[in-house]
């Protein structure tokens, strides 16, 4: 098991915004290194999101949209920033129904992890919904999206193709895959 290492314990000297946006904001942290150096980190702060893998008939319910920082289109499950202090179970819920129109009777949690500790305070909170009833959906103004429910071999041919290429989808992939064969997640 890992000792702890306090002693690598990277302290804040200064702290200077640099850009605040709808959604994230950015700052240039100068800090003092465990050697007595300093150095500067750029921070992205972001306030959370959740996400879920809902599974319909054997199938896993994706949206497909146009993701502009790399200029493609992306299949992903239906995930969402969190509001400010909202709970992320609560979130997982309303971006489920916004998305896919589906409301789950249950949600479960799953992992939570940050996305890019090397860069981001982002947090996504990841579970899976149970007990799916369809409602309607209602995306985002500046949301166009597609709502396939997909197959696992489905999923792993978009894997592949890198037509799913997040953390957070091929995750709960694999946490599909784990339920596929041991009847647990």
């Amino acid at each position: 098991m890992l000792e702890k290492t306090e002693q690598f314990q990277e302290v804040t000297v200064k702290s200077e915004p640099i850009f605040q946006g709808k959604i994230i904001s950015l700052q240039v942290d100068t800090i003092q290194l465990p050697n007595g150096g300093t150095a500067t980190r750029e921070i992205v702060r972001h306030p959370g999101a959740a996400a879920v893998l809902a599974l319909i008939d054997g199938k896993m319910l994706v949206v497909e949209q146009y993701r502009k920082p790399m200029e493609k289109f992306q299949i992903e499950i239906p995930a969402g920033k969190l509001d400010a202090g909202e709970d992320p179970m609560t979130a997982a819920a309303r971006e489920l129904e916004e998305e896919t129109g589906y409301r789950a009777g249950r949600l479960r949690p799953l992992s939570a992890f940050y996305t890019s500790p090397g860069f981001a305070d982002e947090k996504l909170y990841l579970y899976i919904a149970e007990e799916l009833t369809k409602g309607e959906s209602a995306p985002d103004d500046d949301e166009f999206l597609a709502v396939e429910a997909i197959t696992f071999e489905q999923a792993q041919q978009y894997i592949r193709e890198e037509r799913i290429g997040d953390a957070k989808t091929i995750l709960a992939v694999y946490a599909w895959q784990v339920y596929r064969l041991t009847g647990e997640i």
